[in-house]
């Protein structure tokens, strides 16, 4: 407990609080990383395979037409290892990783199928959110607000002090990102069932009370 004054009151006794909210929503939209690498030492060759496979994956998705997709990194390396203390020249590796985003949740299995069967041999990631997160941050937001005024009656009828049940002063603590489910690179053919999410928001909030 603290004290504050204000234009209006001289000094009067501050009760700050923390006030949690918590929801579960299913999640409504995947994101899908993966893509195709290939290697050799023939750049402009291998340059030119990633470019057909990529495209014949991107083509496939997109006739299936129940997907977003675009480019999400490019990247060309040299690859070499030691041997015998001697760094060996290995060619080149081209990787071109594609996200593809859907809001047909049950078809995530079924796209990472496609993928691969076209040629896709990288699967970094399967993500599971919200298309709306603001919607559910709020509901959470709320909760956490009548969580820090329960605790005010809870606080003021143990102490056996007066106190006024709207908070002159509420603060977020930082508002979390949009909340993730993910799963890492797995074998595709793949059931893929998400969990649920969690929302979660946290508020610190001010209460005048009196003896």
């Amino acid at each position: 407990m603290a004290q504050r004054s204000s234009a209006h009151n001289h000094w009067k006794p501050i009760m700050t609080l923390t006030g949690q909210g918590q929801i579960t929503a299913a999640p409504d939209l995947a994101v899908i990383r993966l893509g195709v690498e290939t290697t050799g030492y023939n750049l402009a060759q291998i340059q030119s395979e990633n470019a057909q496979i990529s495209q014949m994956v991107i083509e496939l998705i997109q006739e299936a037409g129940n997907a977003e997709v675009r480019t999400a990194d490019y990247s060309i390396e040299r690859i070499s290892q030691y041997e015998n203390g001697n760094q060996i020249d290995k060619g080149y590796s081209v990787k071109h990783i594609l996200e593809i985003t859907t809001e047909d949740i049950e078809s995530t299995g079924e796209i990472i199928d496609l993928a691969v069967r076209m040629g896709a041999n990288v699967v970094e990631s399967i993500s599971f959110g919200l298309s709306d997160p603001e919607l559910f941050y709020q509901k959470a937001l709320n909760l956490a607000v009548d969580n820090a005024i329960e605790k005010s009656q809870s606080i003021s009828g143990n102490l056996r002090v007066r106190i006024d049940p709207i908070p002159v002063r509420i603060v977020e603590a930082g508002h979390s990102p949009s909340p993730l489910l993910r799963f890492q690179r797995d074998a595709a053919a793949t059931p893929i069932t998400p969990g649920e999410l969690t929302i979660e928001a946290v508020v610190t909030a001010d209460f005048i009370y009196s003896s």
